[in-house]
């Protein structure tokens, strides 16, 4: 139990980390002089010294949404599959529980916008119920066919078997699924193509518009969620599609799935260079293959056995 708890702290800890490497790692690769890898901790340093400032037309969910955004998400950090072999770990939760959680800290962040009062709040919580609704559908499906080939429902439990015995047979299965779900993973944490977390462009912005009228610790607050959402669908992929290095002691192991999370940091900022920001209307093309994939990964688990 003490390192299953010690692991999640590491995982909160490392979240600013992970988003600051990539922004550094883009503006290398656009040969700017990059930032510190730090900077996400500098900024939330920042933020908890800066006045907090409430808009005199907004109520009280200003004040109680921030905590209602992040709460739902440290819960599901203790759902995630083991980093560590013989942690503990919650074996019952299936791909339900973490989706629908996920979506409750989305639906928070939403009414947060909306209660601004403000034409950009009402616009970002309506383009993002507009992505969720298709985000969420295909997250079910993809955990859900991981799961099967994996031989339980559980997601813990699931990345436990995959560890220990990879599906071989199933290969093209789970690579529809891997694809199905890395779409999944940009969409939700409003990444290129399907959002610009680094502009404040009415015409593209979809999750700064939310949090807009935002500033000090709920700002602080608003941004640490984002990163640790990150950190769990980079987990996720991590223990689901990339299932090795739980065989190893503890700190090997640990050490492993930290080169794997920064493994899938550098591949979002080589896709997020090398993408331009789609169209708010050709976003559900965009999610539309992560549905299709999703499907395809159970038909040919169910029809083909492959």
């Amino acid at each position: 139990m003490t390192l299953y708890l010690i692991t999640i702290i590491l995982l909160i800890l490392i979240a600013p980390l992970l988003l600051s490497y990539i922004k550094a790692a883009k503006m290398v690769l656009l040969f700017k002089r990059p930032i510190s890898i730090f900077q996400g901790y500098r900024d939330f340093s920042k933020l908890l010294h800066k006045e907090t400032i409430i808009s005199p037309e907004s109520s009280a969910i200003t004040t109680y949404a921030p905590f209602l955004v992040l709460s739902p998400l440290l819960i599901v950090m203790f759902f995630l599959p083991p980093v560590v072999h013989g942690s503990y770990y919650v074996s019952f939760v299936d791909a339900f529980t973490i989706t629908g959680l996920i979506s409750l800290s989305t639906f928070f962040l939403m009414l947060l916008g909306l209660d601004s009062a403000s034409a950009f709040g009402g616009m970002g919580s309506s383009r993002e119920a507009f992505i969720s609704a298709l985000v969420e559908p295909a997250m079910v499906l993809t955990i859900f066919s991981v799961s099967l080939m994996a031989g339980n429902l559980g997601v813990g439990q699931a990345g436990v078997n995959l560890a220990q015995a990879f599906p071989q047979k199933h290969m093209a299965s789970f690579l529809f699924a891997g694809i199905s779900f890395f779409i999944l993973l940009m969409a939700e944490n409003g990444r290129i193509p399907v959002d610009n977390p680094e502009t404040h462009l009415e015409v593209t912005m979809v999750h700064e518009a939310m949090i807009l009228d935002l500033t000090g610790v709920y700002l602080a607050i608003i941004e640490t969620a984002s990163s640790i959402k990150f950190v769990i669908f980079a987990s996720l992929f991590a223990s689901l599609f990339m299932p090795f290095g739980l065989e190893f002691s503890a700190p090997i192991a640990f050490l492993i799935f930290i080169i794997k999370l920064f493994f899938i940091a550098t591949v979002v900022a080589l896709v997020e260079v090398n993408t331009a920001k789609l169209r708010l209307f050709k976003i559900p093309n965009l999610l539309g293959i992560a549905i299709v994939f999703a499907f395809l990964s159970l038909i040919t688990f169910y029809v083909l056995g492959a």
